[in-house]
């Protein structure tokens, strides 16, 4: 398993973004606005990643806030799906890669 990092980006007191970044790819979701589109693509890209390979992510960011309390939760929730999904993807045939 490939566990990748996570960080919060806080442009100021109104705004703020969830970084994961996977190799050299960074996926964001702006956690100040409603943006479903954009939650989907990531999420898109995600499933893509995994089929190559079981991932996670690792919350990286220290400043203990509001937005790290919501991201560390989210992140917990991210893994579990991620491991569920990869767990599907390969009982289902549908890894790229052979385990």
């Amino acid at each position: 398993m490939a566990t990748h990092n996570a960080t919060i980006d806080r442009k100021d007191s109104n705004s703020a973004t969830l970084k994961l970044t996977l190799g050299t790819e960074e996926l964001n979701i702006t956690l100040t606005e409603d943006n479903p589109n954009e939650v989907k693509s990531v999420f898109n890209k995600l499933l893509i990643h995994l089929k190559n390979g079981e991932i996670d992510f690792n919350l990286t960011d220290t400043k203990d806030d509001l937005y790290f309390h919501i991201c560390k939760e989210y992140i917990t929730q991210l893994n579990s799906e991620l491991k569920s999904t990869y767990t599907e993807l390969k009982d289902n045939g549908l890894l790229n890669t052979v385990e």
